[in-house]
C-alpha cells in the first residue's frame, strides 16, 4: 500500500544522507517535498501541516545540525514522528474480565465487516475462547447465508433468525444464548449504512444501548482515502466508535487513510485486513508501519508470520533430513505450501529491510508456486526420493500430467538438485552462491 510513498521518502532521504553538513535550508527543502509526498498519498491535508510542523521544530535545533549524522537525526525524527500520527503504540481488542464481551461490527456497505468479523472471531477462537457470530445484518440479501458459510469454515456458532425482523430485538436473543451457553466473546456483524441516514444511525445507537460493547470497531475500506477518514469521523460522532479496523491494507492505494485516521477521530488503528484468505487478519504496529514506509523493513512481523507458518518440531526434521542428505520433492512441496500460507510472497518479502528496490528488480509470478506443486505431484512416490531415475519418457510423462511443458520439468529438477547441492555445502561450512528462486 505504501510503496509509492515510501519510493519518495527513500529518495528524499539519500539527497539528505548525500550531504556532509545540514543547513536549515537543507532541512526545509527536504521538509517540502516530503510535504507533497504525504498530500499525494491523499494524507488529510492538516495531519500533514501538523506533522511537518512538529518534525521542523525538532529538526533544525543546533544539536541535530551539529551532530556527526544530521541527516540519520532527521530520519529518526521522521519516524517518531510518524509513528505518532499512527497511533503510537499497538492498541488491542479490549476483552471483558465479565463475560460475554460483546464487540460491535459498525461501518459502510460492502467495507468488509462480515468477513472481518469472521476473520476476528478465528483469532479468538484460536486463543482458547467460544466466539459467537451475530447475523444482525437484515438487510442484505444472502448476508445470514454468508456469515453462516464462513463460520461453518472456522467451526465457531452463528446466531441468525429469519423471523425477526428488528436488529435490536436479535440483539437481544442474542446476548441471552451466549449467556445460557457460556459463549464469549459476541461479535456482532450490523447492516451496512451511510453515516448521513440519521434513522439507520439512531438504529445503531439502539442496538448499541441493548448491546452494551466492549469495543465498537469501524470498519473501513482502505482503498477509499480520506473518505473513509471522514466518514470514521462521522460515525464516531454520532454513535461512538472505540477503534478502527482497515481493510484491503494489500490493495494498491496511497495509504492516506492509514496515516490519517487516528489524527482525525482520536481513535486507534486496532486491526488490518492484508488479504481475502480467512487469516489474513493481523494486530496493527504503528512502528512496524512506520518502518516499512521508511523502507527500514518489518522484521519483526515476517518472524511472526513465519512462526505461525512453521512448527519448530516439524522445522527440526527438516534440519535432520537435510543433514542427511534426505531432503526430497515431497519435502520441497511441503515448505512451498508452508511458504504460502505466510501470506503473498511480494507482501512477505516487503517486511524485510532494502525489499522495496529488490521487488523492483524481479517479477514475481506466484503462478510458478503452482506449477511446481502440479509437477511433483505428477510424479511416483519413488521419483520423488530418487530424481536419478527420471529419464526422458518420464519427464515427458510428468509435464503431461502436470499441465505443464519438458522445459518446465526439467528446470524445477535442475533447481531441486541445485538446491540439494547448496545444502551439502552448508552442511560442510563452505560458501555457495543462491540458485535462482522458483517464483522469481
Amino acid at each position: 500500500m505504501f510503496e509509492a510513498l515510501s519510493d519518495k521518502l527513500e529518495a528524499i532521504f539519500r539527497k539528505l544522507k548525500g550531504k556532509g553538513i545540514l543547513k536549515e535550508e537543507d532541512v526545509d527543502t527536504a521538509l517540502k517535498e516530503i510535504r507533497i509526498a504525504f498530500l499525494e498519498a491523499d494524507v488529510n491535508f492538516k495531519v500533514v501541516k501538523s506533522f511537518i510542523d512538529r518534525v521542523r521544530q525538532k529538526a533544525i535545533g543546533k544539536e541535530i545540525l551539529e551532530s556527526l549524522s544530521p541527516a540519520q537525526q532527521v530520519i529518526k525524527i521522521v519516524y517518531d514522528e510518524l509513528r505518532e500520527i499512527l497511533g503510537g503504540s499497538s492498541s488491542r481488542i479490549l476483552l471483558s474480565p465479565n463475560p460475554p464481551t460483546v464487540l460491535m461490527m459498525v461501518g459502510l456497505h460492502g467495507c468488509g465487516k462480515t468477513t472481518t468479523a469472521v476473520k476476528l472471531a478465528r483469532i479468538l477462537k484460536k486463543e482458547g475462547r467460544r466466539p459467537l457470530l451475530v447475523a444482525a445484518d437484515l438487510q442484505r440479501p444472502a448476508a445470514i447465508e454468508q456469515l453462516l458459510t464462513l463460520g461453518k469454515a472456522i467451526d465457531v456458532k452463528v446466531f441468525y433468525s429469519y423471523e425477526i425482523k428488528d436488529p435490536r430485538e436479535l440483539c437481544k436473543q442474542a446476548l441471552r444464548i451466549a449467556k445460557i451457553e457460556m459463549m464469549d466473546p459476541v461479535i456482532v456483524d450490523t447492516a451496512g449504512r451511510m453515516h448521513v441516514d440519521d434513522e439507520l444511525m439512531e438504529e445503531l445507537r439502539s442496538m448499541k444501548e441493548i448491546l452494551q460493547p466492549k469495543d465498537v470497531l469501524f470498519v473501513a475500506d482502505a482503498m477509499t482515502g480520506q473518505d473513509a477518514v471522514n466518514i470514521a469521523k462521522s460515525f464516531n460522532e454520532k454513535v461512538g466508535i472505540d477503534g478502527v479496523i482497515l481493510t484491503k491494507m494489500d490493495g494498491d492505494a496511497r495509504g492516506g487513510a492509514a496515516l490519517s485516521i487516528k489524527e482525525v477521530t482520536g481513535k486507534p488503528i486496532k486491526l488490518i485486513g492484508t488479504g481475502e484468505r480467512i487469516d489474513a487478519l493481523e494486530e496493527f504496529h504503528p512502528d512496524r508501519i512506520a518502518k516499512r514506509i521508511l523502507a527500514m523493513g518489518d522484521v519483526l512481523s515476517f518472524i511472526e508470520q513465519a512462526q505461525k507458518a512453521f512448527d519448530q518440531k516439524e522445522a527440526e526434521k527438516l534440519k535432520e533430513k537435510i543433514e542427511k542428505e534426505n531432503f526430497t520433492f515431497d519435502d520441497l512441496k511441503e515448505q512451498i505450501r508452508k511458504m504460502r500460507k505466510m501470506g503473498p510472497l511480494e507482501n512477505i518479502l516487503s517486511m524485510l529491510p532494502g525489499a522495496n528496490k529488490l521487488l523492483k528488480e524481479i517479477k514475481i509470478d506466484e503462478r510458478e508456486f503452482v506449477k511446481v506443486e502440479a509437477i511433483i505431484n505428477s510424479m511416483t512416490p519413488e521419483e520423488r526420493k530418487n530424481p536419478k531415475i527420471i529419464n526422458a519418457s518420464r519427464r515427458l510423462r510428468i509435464a503431461n500430467g502436470s499441465g505443464t511443458n519438458i522445459t518446465d520439468v526439467n528446470r524445477t529438477i535442475k533447481q531441486f538438485n541445485e538446491m540439494k547441492k547448496i545444502m551439502k555445502k552448508m552442511k560442510q561450512g563452505k560458501s555457495f552462491k543462491l540458485p535462482k528462486i522458483f517464483p522469481f
